[in-house]
């Protein structure tokens, strides 16, 4: 869902480019006569039939119902994320900040973190083209998604990563240097240079995707080029901690912050001083307000961008809205009563039921004003886009009057891989947006949506440089000597961020989106079909933004060593085996949970989403060549049922016995167990072990000897939140319902992680997320993130101790009693027989780890959501 990328989403561009080669789906499966297709669609083509008609709702938050589409769908992703943080309410300024300041007080393990993960991933490595990969779709080298880019003219390129923190370079891009892993939040909403050339970064993915995290307020670097981001680098106090950050601009001596609690400012010669809320439409629902209990607060004050007059930085217009629409959604401009709503803005929408998502950009003559609006009412109502149009102010002024200058018709229809029904240009215009205007020619526009879009001509032409992929287009082949076929390199999909700089007087622009950051020449290339032939990827591993949902380890047969795998937001299954220098995607879309043989390391189960898990025991190594001869293949598609009636997580748990790894636990709505292990072929494999009820969904779930506890939420949202745990047997009998009292020991919080003792199956750790009721409302009061039962879930006890009030999302005990706990800001120990809790050795960025593996060889091994796959020494931490 939100934001990711080759997910549910992509099952629709996969269709279309099969529709598009002439193919039927038969056709395409039997891949008879060497036709070439697309990756992944008969697991593809299977999700997007199955949950046709049971589509999520992205709007469930504000009561609002869009049918069935693929925006929708994605957008669930993003509430689920939320829930398990929030549910059941909100979180205040300066949560993030005290369970940091908490954590830094806490002293460290031995031993120090080695990272895994810092090479290049080669997302069209031609050693895994098996069906369900996407490799050779034309992106190449990739990383984990970029939402802030700035560049100057001296060849100085600053990427903020999604939770990764921000990264330099000197060269126009690779061979990046991190330069915020002091700060207390990595999650980039925008980057900035200023005037003066100061780099601003605010923090706090604003983007309501499903893995955007909060931030900690915006900081400023006085000399970005040699200099690192500390906390004292921070404008104001605490005003916007715990919130996200759209877009900064400047205008005379202030600077402006769209974020997602209203519009702020501040002075940018003083930095000190807290920050001015200017406008929120909806104060009564902000933090200390008299609704800030309201389920649906987190949605009435939504802010995306501000355009400032040129010619007078007093007149400031700005955009507010909600994707999935409110009635405050509008353009504002300052009058005679404060704040009032714009109209007559020519055809620029201005009805709140058409003006969504925004962003604004500026010519450097201040000719131009062009614009990006998402329609919520588009997005609820049609199944191709959610876009209303690109605008433009010929006057320069931003309250115009605008003209649209393209719909998504126009920009499909100008060499857009997304021409199909159902997927097509600005489907996710809510999630990825970008707009920059050439400063040399106010006619020379790069527009960002799934796909990079250039106009020379002020919009009277569109063409598409940086198409979705090359599957559909004539230049592709599946041939791994020709890599991408004779097409040429093109971006990763959905974009997020653009910058214009040089070097040595050579201009080029720079995209940030789900794979990481692109460069070409500002006025490039292009082919006949206006696809660029000149994009370099700069992801050259130095960046290591890798947002992992799952880590498996496994004895890599052929050398003994270690093959290390792992699921990714919107860059697959990454796998790397020993000797590898550069990691390989063999499985497509997004990478969820992953089962890995410990014997085995090329015996791996991975889910796609929604539980559509798929298995291979030869890593998935493929030249292609099933595509000829069906019988070649090597990764099957054995989905649990609950994905076919759509009643699973989007992320959903997947876990093998720790006493016998052939027998697998996976939840949805049902406890599914498979016997089989890797040897499984078929969905129908899987036996129902219990149904937790209708409307619950599974949150973790694990198993050992054949004892099984599955954790479940549902309602999942903040309206009616609940949650249970349910014990049985993996032949499907003892099963029951714990009784979790409503005291608050253990609390009404989504229940995030398990892990038994393999000594004794009645002993359980229960890692819970979200912050404590210190910041939202509802049941449960108390902090409390770990809790413990030793007769099986009839009583718990709140473990917690001095554990700092933070998200925590994986538990791991340790063989020789310690316990490892994975929080949003890191990895966290108690060793055995003590009650206080340590910092898990040294090195590790402050990121989320949604998840702990102990390996074959006797370290740990933590999937960070932003920073990779790190690895330690479990001696270290006793």
């Amino acid at each position: 869902m939100a934001a990711n990328g080759w997910q549910r989403r992509r099952i629709w561009a996969v269709l279309a480019t099969t529709a598009a080669l002439g193919l039927t789906v038969t056709q395409a499966q039997a891949a008879s006569g060497g036709s070439s297709k697309p990756f992944g669609v008969r697991e593809l083509r299977e999700q997007a039939l199955l949950h046709q008609q049971k589509g999520l709702s992205a709007f469930a938050e504000t009561g609002k119902d869009g049918g069935d589409n693929e925006g929708e769908e994605i957008a669930e992703q993003a509430d689920q994320y939320a829930e398990a943080r929030t549910s059941p309410g909100i979180v205040a300024p300066g949560a993030y900040g005290a369970a940091y300041d908490a954590l830094s007080t806490l002293p460290h393990t031995t031993g120090s973190w080695s990272e895994l993960t810092k090479l290049p991933y080669d997302s069209d490595d031609p050693r895994y083209r098996d069906v369900n990969s996407n490799s050779s779709g034309g992106a190449g080298k990739v990383t984990g998604r970029v939402t802030g880019l700035a560049a100057d003219n001296h060849g100085y390129v600053y990427a903020g990563s999604a939770n990764g923190g921000v990264f330099r370079s000197s060269t126009g891009g690779g061979h990046w240097t991190n330069i915020s892993d002091r700060l207390p939040a990595l999650s980039t909403g925008d980057l900035q240079l200023d005037g003066r050339g100061r780099l601003w970064y605010a923090t706090g993915e604003a983007n309501t995707s499903a893995t955007s995290f909060l931030g900690t307020g915006v900081y400023v670097l006085d000399n970005p080029r040699y200099g690192s981001f500390s906390k004292r680098d921070r404008v104001g106090g605490d005003e916007l901690e715990s919130t996200s950050i759209n877009a900064l601009r400047f205008g005379g001596d202030k600077v402006w912050a769209a974020t997602t609690r209203g519009v702020w400012s501040h002075s940018t010669r003083t930095l000190t001083g807290a920050w001015k809320l200017e406008f929120a439409p909806n104060p009564d629902y902000l933090p200390g307000g008299s609704k800030a209990s309201d389920p649906s607060a987190a949605y009435k004050n939504i802010t995306s961008d501000i355009a400032i007059d040129p010619k007078d930085p007093s007149k400031v217009v700005l955009a507010a809205g909600w994707r999935g629409g409110d009635t405050y959604n509008g353009f504002y401009a300052e009058g005679k009563n404060g704040w009032e709503r714009l109209n007559g803005l020519g055809e620029l929408p201005t009805k709140s039921d058409d003006v969504g998502n925004v962003t604004f950009a500026r010519s450097a003559d201040g000719s131009r004003y062009y614009a990006i609006d998402q329609s919520p009412a588009q997005t609820a109502s049609n199944p191709d886009s959610g876009l209303d149009g690109i605008f433009v102010s010929k006057s320069g002024s931003p309250t115009g009057p605008w003209t649209k200058i393209a719909d998504y018709k126009q920009l499909r229809d100008s060499g857009s891989a997304l021409t199909g029904s159902g997927y097509q240009p600005g489907i996710q215009s809510w999630y990825d947006q970008f707009l920059t205007v050439d400063p040399k020619n106010p006619d020379h526009v790069y527009a960002g949506l799934e796909e990079v879009f250039e106009t020379k001509d002020g919009g009277k032409n569109w063409t598409v440089p940086g198409p979705y992929w090359n599957f559909g287009f004539p230049c592709w082949s599946i041939d791994p000597t020709k890599q991408t076929g004779d097409c040429n390199q093109t971006v990763h999909a959905d974009q997020h961020s653009v910058a214009i700089g040089s070097n040595g007087g050579q201009p080029y622009v720079v995209v940030g989106d789900d794979g990481g950051a692109f460069r070409r020449p500002l006025n490039g290339s292009a082919d006949a079909s206006g696809h660029a032939t000149d994009w370099t990827s700069l992801n050259d591993g130095t960046m290591d933004a890798l947002q992992y949902y799952s880590v498996g380890v496994g004895i890599d047969q052929a050398s003994r060593g270690l093959s290390v795998s792992g699921g990714l937001q919107d860059n697959g299954q990454s796998i790397l085996r020993p000797g590898d220098r550069v990691m390989g995607s063999n499985f497509g879309g997004d990478g969820g949970d992953t089962i890995v043989d410990p014997a085995n390391g090329c015996n791996i189960a991975a889910e796609y989403v929604y539980l559509a898990v798929s298995v291979t025991q030869n890593c998935a190594v493929n030249d292609g060549s099933w595509t000829t001869d069906p019988s070649k293949a090597t990764t099957y598609s054995v989905a649990p049922p609950d994905n076919a009636t759509n009643e699973a997580r989007f992320i959903a748990p997947l876990n093998a016995d720790i006493k016998d790894a052939n027998t697998w636990v996976a939840g949805g709505r049902h406890v599914w167990i498979n016997t089989k292990g890797w040897a499984i072929r078929s969905g129908s494999e899987w036996s129902g072990a219990y149904d937790l009820g209708a409307g619950h969904t599974a949150t973790a779930v694990a198993s050992s000897g054949g004892k099984v506890y599955a954790a479940w939420c549902g309602p999942c949202n903040n309206q009616g939140f609940t949650r249970g745990i349910a014990v049985g047997n993996a032949d499907g009998t003892g099963w029951h319902q714990l009784n979790l009292p409503a005291d608050g020991t253990v609390p009404n919080r989504y229940l995030s992680g398990l892990a038994i003792d393999p000594a004794d199956s009645n002993h359980v750790l229960l890692a819970v997320n979200g912050f404590s009721r210190k910041w939202t409302e509802g049941p449960g009061a108390g902090v409390g993130h770990l809790f413990e039962t030793r007769d099986g879930g009839a009583t718990w006890k709140d473990v917690s101790g001095n554990l700092p009030d933070v998200p925590a999302n994986s538990v791991v005990l340790l063989k020789n009693g310690t316990v490892a706990l994975g929080t949003d800001l890191g990895v966290l120990v108690r060793p055995a027989g003590s009650s206080t809790w340590k910092v898990a050795g040294e090195n590790l960025p402050t990121t989320a780890v949604l998840q702990l593996r102990t390996g074959p060889d006797g370290r740990l091994y933590a999937a960070t959501h932003g920073r990779g796959i790190w690895a330690i020494d479990v001696r270290s931490l006793c």
